[in-house]
């Protein structure tokens, strides 16, 4: 589709290059319909040799990591377009907007469309209705069926690539019997199409997942971003990581009703990503702190046993977090993770390429974190949207 080609400022964009000598690594949040932002990002960050090593999603972005960890470098772009375009389908017009009052009242329209009909290879409503159902019936749980969505993965990934760990990759969702959030990782077990679809299981619209006899809902009930599991995971190799968020934490004082659930709905899933990335970032430099500690201590305490147990957990690797976050429109309101539209999923997905390309202008990003701190974060993009 030629609104979703590389724009004319992308192509024509510096020869800034990701460097090789960190591990590359792809965080993608949930976010509803507003996953088209990461399509757009990465269909950017290929321009600017980004091959990851390594993609964690949840929810929304779980479905976009495994079609880009399920296919090769060539055609993971026209895999994720396939998706975005199937899912925006059922409002394909693009109207020309005069205004954001009428923007917004097109917003709320296709988003009731999309409650009321679903989306293509993602979700249909149950008919009858979920609370026709009787309470010991499955389908008394939630209001659509995924059933489309396992179809569209076994269509647009492959599943055999993904568990041959070519990329790696990493899903989260919660464990609804224990209330433990749960990553599915395929250098730890074998990936199938439900468990990508736990990772999305919204309650109570999308109905809870089944494997291996535990049931799933989607991860961002617990946690909206998989950055803690990273960095959990790999503490030995350098990691390069790019986070892509589709909340963002900051935002006007509310001055509707409508506006008050949507900024409800950014705080609440935005929060989060920025707890975990200050909290990591406090680890990481403690662990300096005890090394720069333990090099001034004298000679006939360095084989202390407490001091070698210090050393091995302050073990540390170099961490930079590019920061990525779509941030809202004045005309979006709180069902902007739901209006599938096309005009909207080509919007996200162009934001998504314009930030990438926004953030390759500034160069200090692409060297170790300096400064003595061993984990840096960017976010290069936030004074464009002031």
């Amino acid at each position: 589709m030629d609104s979703l080609s590389p724009s004319s400022e992308a192509s024509s964009s510096s020869d800034v290059s990701i460097p090789a000598k960190a591990r590359r690594v792809l965080v993608l949040q949930g976010g509803g319909a507003l996953g088209s932002y990461q399509a757009g990002a990465y269909q950017a960050l290929c321009r600017y040799d980004f091959e990851p090593d390594w993609v964690a999603g949840i929810s929304i972005g779980a479905i976009n990591a495994a079609i880009i960890a399920g296919n090769p470098r060539e055609r993971r772009v026209e895999r994720l377009k396939e998706f975005w375009e199937l899912a925006s389908s059922p409002v394909p017009w693009q109207p020309v907007l005069s205004d954001e009052r009428v923007h917004s009242l097109f917003n709320e329209t296709s988003a009731a469309m999309i409650a009321a009909f679903g989306v293509p290879g993602f979700f249909t409503p149950r008919f009858p209705p979920a609370q026709f159902w009787p309470s010991a019936n499955p389908q008394s749980l939630s209001y659509y069926d995924t059933a489309p969505l396992r179809a569209t993965l076994e269509r647009l990934v492959d599943f055999d690539r993904i568990n041959a760990k070519t990329t790696r990759l990493s899903v989260g969702a919660v464990n609804i019997a224990t209330g433990n959030f749960t990553y599915f990782d395929n250098t730890k077990c074998t990936i199938r199409p439900e468990h990508i679809m736990a990772s999305g299981a919204l309650p109570p619209g999308f109905p809870a997942i089944e494997i291996d006899g535990e049931y799933y809902w989607d991860g961002g009930i617990a946690t909206n971003t998989p950055l803690d599991y990273v960095l959990d995971q790999e503490t030995a190799a350098d990691l390069l990581i790019f986070q892509v968020d589709l909340f963002s934490a900051r935002g006007p004082l509310p001055t509707t009703l409508l506006e008050a659930a949507e900024r409800e709905k950014d705080i609440r899933y935005s929060s989060r990503t920025r707890m975990n990335t200050d909290k990591n970032k406090q680890i990481h430099n403690a662990r300096k702190a005890v090394r720069d500690l333990i090099s001034k201590l004298p000679d006939n305490l360095k084989g202390d046993p407490s001091v070698e147990f210090l050393k091995k957990a302050a073990k540390e690797n170099t961490v930079t977090v590019v920061h990525l976050i779509y941030r809202r429109k004045n005309y979006e309101a709180s069902s902007k993770d739901y209006d599938f539209s096309r005009l909207n999923m080509v919007e996200h997905w162009s934001s998504g390429e314009h930030d990438v390309d926004l953030s390759m202008r500034h160069p200090e990003w692409l060297e170790r974190p300096q400064n003595g701190e061993t984990m840096v974060t960017y976010d290069l993009t936030a004074d464009d949207y002031k």
